[in-house]
């Protein structure tokens, strides 16, 4: 189910009814409806992705309890961690990536002058989703291996975290430290945070109504005739899809938000302007936030961050970006797209440079104006 379509639109205000007014007195009860309203939302696609998803779910229930019976017996954990993450990747890998490695693996073949083709590739459709949740549950089983976090003993809760349908399909990719916490909590409705919702909902339609679906005919043209075209028009064109691609993501992204508080629950910041970052770090500071301090939490960090030696600094980083650009596209273009990041990353970082400006990101107003005060 689209945000910007008529089934959004009448589902919305049946769950806002249902969840505030029907349900209100029993937490487990508002869950309840939040896991089925979910699985409805999710499902509206294709019904099948939620047999993935429902595994998914069962799967790091049942591993972070073992995680946490096991936390004496750093083995057996790390075990169980390991399980929850070859699964999860498993099921992305074969999803995502799948056809993409075959091809890869075919195309390198021909290249030597044999002609091999391709038999293995898979009429496999993508769940829509699949690299949202599949990193929000795997990083509940890391939160617990590193003792960060307690698994919860309620399944309900658990399932409702994972499936809760406004971050559901592309994110903020949520850690259960924040959104599990609100989960397993009595929510109450509140007046200001419910307008406050409403507001970036707005918000959000106007950034994929207006500027992003406005721009996507004319960057299209501009990439599909680019012969015809002089180098500033392609230059613009660039331009343009750069701001497109921020109205449709950030646009999504601040409807979830809004919708989420509509409910009660307060979702992470995943965009802060990033288009007008002052170098490449800030950028990545205030660019799906939610996504590169998962990767800086699990990944960079475990790796040795910045705590080792230059070179395997630089190395870290390189991996980094290159993991990221996969992650937003089974394509070869993403990989290079990541690797043109590391490139401008790398000498910020070397300059020292790379935090100059986390404290104003970080910060809770950022130097443009809040969509309150906009409107």
């Amino acid at each position: 189910m689209l945000f910007n379509s008529l089934d959004f639109l009448i589902f919305l205000p049946v769950v806002f009814v249902l969840y505030w007014f029907v349900f209100k007195k029993s937490l487990k009860i508002q869950n309840l409806l939040v896991i089925v309203a979910s699985y409805v939302f999710y499902g509206w696609w294709d019904w099948r992705f939620l047999i993935l998803i429902f595994l998914s779910t069962v799967l790091d229930f049942l591993v972070g309890q073992q995680i946490f019976k096991n936390q004496d017996n750093k083995q057996k954990a790390k075990y169980w961690l390991w399980v929850s993450v070859a699964f999860n990747l498993g099921l992305l890998g074969f999803f995502k990536y799948f056809n993409f490695f075959i091809d890869s693996f075919i195309d390198s073949v021909n290249a030597l002058g044999y002609n091999m083709k391709s038999v293995w590739t898979l009429r496999i459709i993508l769940p829509v989703g699949i690299s949202f949740y599949t990193f929000q549950t795997m990083s509940y089983s890391f939160d617990i291996y590193y003792k960060k976090l307690k698994p919860t003993t309620s399944f309900v809760s658990f399932a409702a975290f994972v499936a809760f349908f406004p971050q559901l399909v592309a994110g903020p990719i949520e850690r259960a430290s924040n959104l599990l916490n609100q989960i397993n909590t009595r929510r109450i409705f509140k007046y200001e945070q419910a307008t406050s919702g409403l507001k970036l909902i707005l918000w959000g339609f106007f950034k994929k109504l207006v500027i992003a679906d406005s721009l996507a005919p004319i960057v299209d043209d501009i990439f599909t005739n680019y012969t015809d075209y002089s180098a500033s028009t392609l230059i613009l064109g660039v331009s343009l899809f750069s701001f497109q691609v921020y109205g449709d993501f950030s646009g999504y992204t601040d409807i979830a938000i809004g919708t989420a508080k509509l409910f009660g629950v307060e979702l992470m910041s995943n965009f802060k302007f990033p288009n007008f970052s002052r170098n490449i770090a800030e950028y990545w500071q205030r660019w799906h936030i939610s996504l590169s301090t998962w990767f800086r939490h699990y990944l960079y960090i475990p790796m040795g961050g910045s705590r080792v030696s230059k070179l395997k600094s630089l190395r870290n980083i390189a991996a980094i970006f290159l993991v990221s650009g996969l992650w937003h596209g089974a394509n070869w273009t993403f990989v290079f797209w990541g690797g043109i990041h590391a490139l401008l990353y790398i000498p910020v970082f070397l300059m020292g440079r790379n935090r100059v400006y986390a404290d104003n990101v970080l910060a809770e107003r950022t130097w443009l104006p809040s969509i309150t005060e906009i409107f």
